[in-house]
């Protein structure tokens, strides 16, 4: 057999779609055989129409995360490896057990958007359609709810009026609840080059927070928490008093105008806590600019009065007609990498495929007809929060959770586990068997996922895209909809779901919309029904509508809805403020939110080691005057907690939020931290028209954890952690580990061994009681295969190269501090680059940087996606006086 030549690497480049958030980046990966095995490289497709070839940090280290730890590779039965056939046998056999014993509303699915949309499809048919019930909801749900709802009450669909190419027409961007230099990179990066080629062009950023987007805007209105109706109702009757209606417009083509109008007159502006210079400057750069585009985001949806937000703004925008144009419009951005995918199928639990409307007998008739169904049910099923709240009281009795993980990302978080953890039976298909969520199922079904799966997502602008697989499924692992499809059959209807390709369920999916729009609906692919397999495999990016007639554009500049009336409609709003106020015993009012470099519960971001080191721990944000009233100092631990649950996180003084407000992320789960579910202590408060559940609003009480010592810790085997706190986080030779205590271990050295897994190891200690230090170093074959630091404080070392020297020989591993002749590069701003503040700061003394392009110049920081670009010209500030004083 001729021998491989080591010198030769044959590769192949498969264009595939980012999994993150609903931007919907194209992705070229390529696959390399090299003697040491494959390796995978990213980068972003020039060719896709959403990103251009940009990719944010979580896009570029995407190859970081195909590592098979971890993976689950075959089923399990009560945490026993099974077979596939008895898995399947046990699934199908428990729910139609329980749909005989108690009826099709006993059982429930919770999805997500991160399915790709053949596989929404196949489960939102196989439990309307078949099992009969509407229970089937998505975390979708806590992202998008109030959008759907919002656009649903003004234009009769779900339909999303622009695309993407606005954001750059526009001359103004008018950014509500929405952090898209954070969430959305690369559509902040396209705004910021707009911009920069047009420096007329305009930002307003509206947000509680001063967030990394406020950078890019020339005005921040720091509203207060949940008034965006006030704001909007005030933005309308100015936009009336001062003549600004499109009359015609109006006249022609909106209902409602009048009691929307006389409702937002009713004087409430004062609620959002902004000065009149500030809502004068907003209201003239508003009405004054026709080329308007208004972006929102989760600040909006995720209140007990999203969807009235949501109408608050589109009633501003119907108002004036600058709707469906180029550059204007409003703008919803998405979470999830196919939320509208799923908002198309009908994966929530109001809704049906192609965007008809559940309770419409007319509807019903044609998918019960098209499917060849016994039954749909006439009323929408439960919604995230109130189907948890079934299955914990045993209205649900079977449940079924995909690829997401509601024991980390729902409100009111412990009542959820507790109420999974008591559900009869309770099936998970994940990639991961050691999820919060899938550590309490009976069965566990492997999933493929990103790299390995083959399907299609929809992007916040309607643009369907190709997921492609690149790597094979991983031990034994399945495809969400080949899976659902067997269990269809098992059930009883085998015809129904034969399925033998993700291509066979885009083309009954496409030839149903075709149907759908027959009703006068907006979604409709029909040109999409007879696809060929090997044209849906070259499928290229395309916006819906895909008909005979028309491919894309945009939507209602001709004044044509698609309500039954045909008109837009405008809706009577008031200002209501947050469910739950703060009082006298939760003072505090808790925001909650993503951050730069991770993605919801880390599964996969949490895996590539340059995006942990950014924010590597849970955190609170809270001002400096409420942080000097509670006893808190920066670096040190807070409790936080409400009426449902507790979080303990790390103290980061901020004056981006207001006093009396605080901010924490949401990623954080039991097997990376030990108390940093955020989610435990944010109450179900929902939307009544949507369902969304209140994420930005929860009153919370904060005390000092009032630690006896503090400890970091680095280590190449998986730290066993004791302590009241500790948070973890992947490092490329190991793991880095922060965590604290108020009882004190009696024996430093015993626990150090049990926490780090040194069997085996050398180790070199140093200690001195009286202050309360305790340093270990743990040597193996000469190489560095643990530290440990302990102090009464917040340890106090250079944490990058402290996590460099693992697999070294280190000999000076216990000072904790780089020598002259080790550059510490200190903690990663640009991660698309892996860039330290400690490289950056020293780049722009010795180098006498003088903008943020230039340090990019030098050290390429800020030239990828851009989010840190915030944090380089806040650096930048800072070096400013010293240069200027030298």
């Amino acid at each position: 057999m001729a021998q491989p030549d080591p010198t030769r690497a044959e590769s192949k480049t498969v264009k595939t779609t980012c999994p993150y958030c609903g931007v919907g980046c194209g992705v070229l990966a390529t696959l390399t055989d090299t003697p040491t095995g494959p390796q995978v490289t990213v980068k972003g497709d020039p060719d896709h129409p959403a990103n251009k070839g940009r990719l944010c940090s979580k896009g570029s280290a995407l190859a970081e995360t195909l590592s098979l730890d971890g993976r689950l590779l075959h089923p399990t039965i009560s945490g026993a490896q099974a077979s596939w056939e008895s898995a399947l046998s046990q699934v199908a056999s428990r729910f139609k057990q329980t749909i005989e014993a108690h009826g099709p509303d006993s059982v429930a699915f919770y999805v997500s958007g991160q399915l790709l949309t053949e596989d929404y499809y196949v489960a939102n048919k196989l439990m309307k359609g078949f099992i009969g019930s509407a229970n089937i909801d998505t975390n979708s749900r806590l992202c998008m709810a109030s959008s759907v709802a919002g656009h649903k009450r003004a234009f009769g669909t779900d339909t999303v009026p622009g695309q993407y190419e606005d954001l750059e027409q526009a001359d103004l961007i008018v950014l509500v609840g929405s952090n898209l230099a954070w969430c959305h990179p690369v559509l902040y990066q396209r705004i910021a080059a707009a911009k920069s080629a047009r420096p007329a062009m305009k930002i307003i950023n509206i947000d509680p927070r001063r967030t990394a987007s406020s950078d890019l805007a020339d005005l921040h209105l720091a509203l207060t928490p949940g008034s965006d109706v006030a704001l909007f109702n005030h933005l309308l009757t100015t936009i009336h008093e001062m003549g600004a209606v499109d009359s015609a417009f109006v006249a022609q083509h909106v209902d409602g105008f009048d009691a929307a109008l006389s409702a937002a007159s009713s004087g409430e502006v004062q609620a959002t806590g902004l000065s009149a210079n500030e809502l004068a400057e907003f209201t003239r750069a508003w009405i004054g600019t026709e080329k308007v585009v208004t972006i929102y985001s989760q600040g909006v949806n995720q209140s007990t009065s999203g969807s009235d937000k949501v109408n608050a703004i589109l009633n501003c925008h119907l108002a004036t007609g600058r709707i469906g144009r180029p550059g204007m419009g409003p703008f919803s951005v998405t979470g999830q990498p196919n939320a509208m995918g799923g908002r198309e199928v009908g994966g929530l639990a109001n809704m049906m495929a192609c965007h008809l409307d559940l309770e419409n007998a007319g509807h019903r008739a044609t998918v019960r007809d098209f499917w060849q169904a016994p039954t749909l049910p006439e009323a929408a099923g439960l919604k995230a929060v109130d189907m948890f709240r079934a299955v914990g009281d045993g209205r649900i009795k079977a449940l079924w959770v995909m690829c997401t993980n509601p024991v980390v990302s729902m409100p009111e978080a412990d009542r959820v586990k507790a109420a999974i953890a008591n559900c009869d039976f309770v099936v998970v298909s994940d990639m991961y068997g050691d999820t919060d969520t899938a550590k309490l199922a009976d069965i566990v079904l492997p999933a493929t996922g990103w790299g390995e799966k083959t399907g299609t997502v929809t992007n916040s602008e309607r643009c369907i895209s190709r997921q492609r697989p690149f790597l094979p499924a991983p031990g034994t692992a399945r495809h969400d909809w080949d899976v659902l499809a067997e269990v269809g059959r098992r059930m009883g209807w085998q015809a129904e779901f034969a399925y033998e390709s993700p291509a066979e369920i885009l083309r009954e999916y496409a030839t149903l919309s075709g149907l759908a729009a027959q009703h006068g609906k907006d979604f409709d692919i029909s040109a999409l029904s007879d696809l060929t397999e090997v044209e849906y495999d070259a499928l290229p990016p395309q916006h819906w509508p895909l008909t005979k007639e028309r491919r894309g554009g945009r939507f209602f500049a001709d004044g044509r809805f698609f309500t039954p009336s045909g008109r837009a409609n405008m809706l009577p709003l008031h200002h209501r403020a947050p469910a739950k106020p703060a009082d006298a015993t939760h003072p505090f009012i808790l925001n909650t939110g993503r951050i730069r470099d991770q993605w919801h519960t880390m599964s996969r971001s949490g895996l590539a080691p340059r995006l942990n080191q950014h924010m590597a721990e849970p955190y609170l944000e809270i001002h400096p005057t409420d942080a000097t009233t509670l006893g808190l100092q920066a670096a040190d631990l807070a409790e936080v907690s409400s009426a449902h649950g507790r979080a303990i996180l790390r103290v980061l003084l901020s004056d981006k939020v207001k006093p009396g407000a605080v901010f924490a992320p949401m990623h954080w789960t039991s097997q990376l931290s030990s108390a940093g579910r955020i989610d435990a202590v944010v109450a179900a408060e929902v939307d009544p028209v949507s369902g969304q559940p209140e994420s930005k609003a929860t009153p919370v009480a904060i005390t000092k954890l009032p630690a006896r010592w503090y400890g970091y810790a680095v280590s190449r085997q998986h730290p066993k952690p004791k302590a009241e706190y500790w948070a973890l986080a992947r490092l490329g030779d190991g793991w880095q580990m922060e965590f604290a205590d108020r009882h004190t271990p009696e024996d430093w050295r015993a626990y150090a061994e049990q926490l780090l897994c040194t069997d085996g190891c050398n180790l070199q200690t140093t200690e001195d009681p009286a202050k309360g230090l305790f340093r270990l170093a743990a040597h193996r074959d000469g190489l560095l295969e643990a530290a440990l630091f302990i102090a009464p404080n917040p340890v106090a070392l250079a944490r990058s190269h402290v996590n460099t020297l693992l697999g070294t020989e280190a000999p000076a591993a216990l000072a904790g501090r780089a020598g002259a002749d080790q550059p510490d590069p200190g903690a990663t701003i640009c991660a698309c680059f892996d860039v330290g503040i400690n490289t950056i700061i020293s780049a722009i003394q010795q180098q006498n940087l003088m903008s943020v392009d230039a340090i990019g110049a030098a050290l390429n920081a800020g030239t990828n996606c851009g989010s840190c670009r915030p944090e380089l010209a806040a650096l930048l500030s800072a070096a400013m006086p010293r240069q200027a004083a030298e």
